[in-house]
């Protein structure tokens, strides 16, 4: 089902003026409201702003104020009206416009109704999915509106889908449950086309929600399922970890190789000592004695000689002539 908005409007001094909306904003006091605009993309206008019918104000994009804000986004082609801390005295009718050589023109038509109980109200005015996934939307909506038929719908083509009809167009697919006191939004196989603003309704009453489908990229392969992310988990710090525990490995050896080497270089140096026999060659003469043990038969000679001289085989020689005695007397 396709809807289009349509405003009863007449020229007056080059202005338009509009007829009743026929949608109605409930927003609770106190709560807060963002509405999306959006202009052709072909043949941008040359001004947008928000207009009030309760004091006639003109508020151009690209203006923030304590409570209200317009901001133009021009990669989206449209802009964005934010009212906050709503109160009863907000209650009225407004409209986007945009402007183009002098002209106005409402491109949104809207009543907006602060009440205590909204007659429509959202779970979230912002979800977001990854693509290829599903997200649900819940809507609420008061027993005056129980009989009225339910519709989940994008701002930008006006296009709508109805309870209990699912519509499986381009690989996606909306699937409206209603269970008495509110209905929910299912849509399955998100594509990144399907990111933007949403109001789901329930008769002339709604109330907006914007989507965000993330790319599938952005997310480096996580997904809402713990099984895949265990495995995701498991695929990046398996190697990671076995990397580690090689590492760890190496090291060890390194140190335990340290830790040898110095007691195999001190055993290697010990049994490599040689002990060498030193020789040399007196530098001196050597002095020998002989001592004749043999005492005197003369009783009253108790004396003992003995002859130095060179040691058998000494290549030293002392000097010719040169004999040397020693007398050794027994003790």
């Amino acid at each position: 089902m396709v809807f289009y908005i349509s405003v009863g409007f007449w020229l007056i001094l080059g202005f338009l003026c509009f007829g009743e909306p026929n949608h109605i904003l409930t927003i609770k006091p106190g709560g807060s409201v963002t509405i999306p605009c959006h202009y052709d993309e072909k043949n941008p206008p040359q001004k947008k702003y928000w207009y009030s019918y309760i004091d006639q104000s003109h508020i151009y994009t690209n203006t923030t104020e304590e409570n209200l804000s317009v901001i133009d986004h021009p990669d989206q082609s449209l802009f964005t009206l934010t009212m906050r801390n709503l109160q009863n005295k907000h209650t009225g009718r407004y409209y986007c416009a945009v402007e183009t050589d002098g002209q106005s023109t409402a491109i949104f038509v809207l009543y907006l109704q602060v009440q205590s109980a909204p007659d429509v109200s959202v779970k979230s005015s912002s979800v977001s999915g990854h693509e290829g996934d599903n997200v649900s939307v819940q809507c609420f909506y008061s027993s005056g509106y129980k009989n009225k038929p339910k519709q989940w719908c994008r701002y930008k083509d006006k296009g709508c889908y109805t309870e209990k009809r699912t519509d499986t167009s381009q690989n996606s697919s909306v699937q409206i449950s209603d269970d008495g006191r509110s209905f929910t939004v299912l849509m399955t196989g998100l594509r990144r086309s399907d990111s933007g603003w949403y109001f789901c309704s329930a008769g002339e009453a709604l109330n907006t929600v914007q989507l965000t489908v993330i790319e599938a990229e952005s997310v480096n392969g996580a997904t809402d399922n713990p099984r895949d992310s265990n495995t995701g988990f498991l695929a990046v710090w398996l190697p990671v970890s076995a990397s580690l525990l090689l590492m760890l490995i190496l090291v060890g050896v390194f140190i335990w190789r340290r830790k040898q080497r110095p007691k195999q270089d001190k055993h290697q140096n010990r049994d490599s000592r040689t002990i060498e026999a030193i020789y040399c060659e007196p530098e001196e003469p050597a002095i020998y004695s002989t001592i004749n043990d043999e005492r005197s038969r003369d009783p009253n000679k108790d004396i003992t000689y003995s002859i130095i001289g060179d040691a058998p085989g000494s290549k030293a020689k002392p000097p010719a002539g040169v004999m040397i005695y020693s007398t050794v007397a027994p003790h």
